[in-house]
């Protein structure tokens, strides 16, 4: 990585780009700390205090880099356009017309991204005006017209303003835009988690203590990377054999060839789901301040992940039970609209390959549907995994961070993907050099 980073500053595109990557970041990063206009913020901050064990709340201050907590104009961050983004795929499916514009090459995707804005500026409005109405005149100084329009606008504005700075990144830095906004978001909350590790585990701790926390902190952040970097390398390579074919008088085909299949095959989207599901309870009750007794408040305590894994509620921990069923099903959810292997196997018998063994059609098909079914369960187990690790170290020690699971696969995977972005830059700079000599 740091040769990667060492050699790509000697070349002066891609240092250009580096640095445009750069003002760009320290531009969300100062307009994230600009407080929206008419809002009493230390409510807002108050409000957070009370709730910050909520997973939701936590969530939302990881996803925004503290936008949130200020309730700055970047206080909905990009979740409405990755809102957007899903909802799109999943129309793709129901849809005909929107499933052909995906397939329509270039000039399709850019229909779709139309689409995927303009839902984007309509969930900003519609996310805008539910917090204008849920905290009322708590949240808004002065409760007119005038200034809920002035939050609902400045809130959609700065949504609208990091999915441009986003699609910028895309054209003129490095990387893809919308992830490493949402990387820079994630990682600018690490000093203060640290901080709050720091004053839970090892502040007026004796130092054998101090150092005995600072190595279990290392041990997990250490197993969670290494196993988000197993679990985003891993993949299944099913081998397939094109068949040799007369064109003219020459014989060409026979190559060998595979389908990578990777072992997460839906990244993050399910933990995505079923943590935004399983939050989605507590946020009603903590919107309306009213916290329900019985058996009602032991199932929002048991649907809340700071819940699990504590000594004194053992009881709240059967929510994960209900947390890795909701992350297996969303995960064969989510690939089988992403990954279709009728058309796979089309397209092989098309061009006259096929898996050896199997014959090519139907059985093709029949043979990567039990792949995938084996291949989705071990990457669903993985993500688990990868997850439950900071569950159990926050319950167990009552640290109340907001980077978890989720985050760490976001951060490796987003540094990953940015880092072969530019290797392949190099590569082709490489290819033109020896072309032009």
């Amino acid at each position: 990585m740091i040769k990667t980073m060492r050699d790509a500053f000697r070349i002066k595109e891609i240092r250009r780009r580096l640095f445009y990557l750069l003002i760009m970041l320290v531009i969300i990063r100062l307009a994230s700390q600009i407080p929206v206009p008419g809002v009493d913020t230390d409510f807002f901050k108050e409000f957070f205090q009370k709730n910050n064990s909520s997973d939701a709340f936590s969530f939302l201050n990881a996803f925004t880099g503290g936008g949130f907590t200020n309730f700055s104009i970047l206080a909905l961050s990009i979740t409405p356009y990755i809102t957007g983004s899903i909802i799109v795929q999943l129309l793709t499916i129901a849809f005909p017309k929107l499933e052909e514009m995906s397939r329509d090459g270039e000039e399709g995707r850019k229909k779709l991204n139309n689409i995927t804005r303009w839902l984007n500026v309509g969930l900003s409005i519609f996310e805008a005006s539910a917090m204008c109405i849920g905290f009322k005149n708590q949240l808004i100084i002065n409760l007119t017209v005038v200034n809920v329009i002035v939050v609902v606008a400045s809130l959609t504005a700065g949504s609208c303003l990091l999915m441009w700075m986003g699609d910028q990144i895309n054209e003129k830095g490095i990387g893809n835009g919308i992830s490493i906004i949402l990387l820079i978001n994630i990682l600018s909350r690490i000093p203060q988690d640290m901080l709050t590790l720091y004053e839970n585990l090892v502040k007026g701790k004796t130092i054998a203590k101090a150092t005995l926390a600072w190595v279990v902190i290392a041990a997990v952040i250490l197993a969670v990377v290494v196993l988000t970097l197993i679990l985003n390398g891993a993949e299944r390579r099913i081998p397939v054999q094109y068949s040799q074919k007369m064109v003219g008088r020459r014989l060409i085909g026979g190559q060998s060839s595979n389908i990578p299949l990777k072992v997460n095959t839906g990244g993050v989207i399910p933990i995505i789901f079923a943590s935004s599901l399983m939050s989605f309870p507590g946020i009603i009750v903590a919107f309306t301040g009213k916290q329900p007794g019985g058996w009602g408040g032991k199932i929002i305590s048991m649907l809340s992940s700071s819940n699990w894994f504590k000594p004194a509620d053992w009881f709240s921990t059967l929510g994960l039970l209900i947390y890795i069923l909701l992350v297996v099903f969303f995960a064969y959810f989510y690939t089988s609209i992403t990954f279709n292997p009728m058309e796979v196997a089309d397209n092989l018998k098309k061009q006259g390959g096929f898996i050896p063994g199997i014959r090519p059609g139907k059985s093709t098909e029949d043979y990567l549907n039990a792949v995938l079914k084996y291949v989705i369960f071990i990457g669903a187990a993985g993500l688990i995994i990868v997850c439950v690790i900071p569950y159990i170290f926050n319950g167990l020690f009552s640290a109340n961070v907001s980077f978890g699971g989720t985050s760490l696969i976001i951060i490796v995977s987003v540094i990953l993907e940015t880092l072969k972005q530019i290797e392949s830059m190099m590569l082709v700079r490489n290819y033109k050099g020896f072309l032009s000599a």
